[in-house]
């Protein structure tokens, strides 16, 4: 019917079934057929054919205000649809609360400011509630930390953007060795039940036979984790990219105890294409991966310092 509602507008336009036709380059008996057609799926006749050239009576004119308005629709729909149309409209970006810090901030802000008519909706929770959302359309995409060689459930999609490395660190005075037994005894401050990191860490710890002892339990709050390791109220697990930018170097001491290896992948995550925010999500997908690869966290932050057993540092002679 879109067809012969067009059909409809250029026979307005041009005032003729043979002016309708050049516009539409076709000829004037197939014009005259659309117009049949478009009377018969109404139901009433849109033409007053009792003068010549034909013109649309009282009711044509009123069903040419909808099929303009209703051909006006039909295009910003294609241009929502297509991926080559300038990104615009609503985009709903869910972001795990363990990469939901001030960093993203760059690439959010790059993303606005080259497409001004993209409106953004941020949200900020755990991983599995995102994926729901995801699920029940109420997110466009989720940017996610994921185990190594993990995907999200199907049918939401994957797109492995970036690494990051964790750290397990204690205040640069701190006394704590960097073996599972020790670090077992010592006191930790971990992000709540649910996080993927605390899940992540207490699995390695579990499979060396022991379990951290948890005497804080921030909620997803870096920055006060950070100063609570410092002050010497714990051991914590951080980002090495966040040690790196905060340049802890002289207030807090990394310990790698045995086999400690824990790598996340960033990734963006989907239930399908997004037709013209195509564009913006790819834009931002650059601008996450830049900010992880500025950080290189592939790469240790901080020496860690293999400390002699306590015994052994109290015998040790002053100088």
């Amino acid at each position: 019917m879109l067809d012969d509602l067009r059909a409809l507008v250029e026979f307005a336009q041009a005032g003729s079934i043979a002016g309708a036709a050049d516009r539409l380059y076709r000829t004037p008996s197939a014009i005259t057929r659309q117009l049949q057609r478009l009377e018969a799926a109404l139901g009433a006749e849109l033409l007053d054919r009792s003068v010549k050239p034909p013109r649309l009576n009282s009711l044509g004119s009123r069903v040419l205000e909808q099929a303009r308005d209703l051909l006006q629709r039909t295009e910003a729909m294609k241009s929502v649809a297509s991926r080559d149309a300038e990104p615009h409209g609503l985009l709903r970006i869910g972001l795990a609360h363990a990469l939901a810090e001030g960093t993203l901030i760059k690439p959010i802000r790059a993303l606005t400011e080259k497409y001004p008519k993209v409106r953004l909706r941020l949200l900020s929770a755990l991983t599995g509630e995102l994926f729901n959302r995801l699920l029940a359309g109420e997110l466009d995409v989720a940017v996610v930390f994921l185990p190594e060689g993990k995907t999200a459930p199907s049918p939401l999609l994957t797109n492995i953007i970036a690494s990051d490395r964790m750290e397990i660190v204690q205040s640069a005075a701190g006394n704590i060795d960097d073996d599972w037994e020790s670090l077992s005894r010592a006191p930790w401050v971990l992000n709540p039940s649910g996080c993927l990191l605390r899940a992540s860490l207490i699995d390695q710890m579990e499979r060396a036979g022991f379990t951290p002892m948890v005497a804080a339990e921030i909620h997803y709050n870096i920055h006060l984790q950070l100063a609570l390791i410092q002050s010497g109220y714990g051991v914590g697990l951080l980002p090495a990219r966040f040690i790196a930018r905060k340049n802890c170097r002289d207030t807090v001491e990394v310990l790698r105890p045995p086999s400690f290896d824990l790598r996340l992948s960033v990734a963006i995550t989907r239930i399908g294409q997004l037709g013209a925010l195509e564009r913006a999500v790819e834009l931002l997908e650059h601008g996450i991966r830049h900010l992880f690869e500025a950080a290189n966290t592939t790469k240790p932050v901080t020496r860690s310092r293999r400390r002699e057993p306590a015994n052994r540092r109290e015998a040790r002679p002053r100088k």
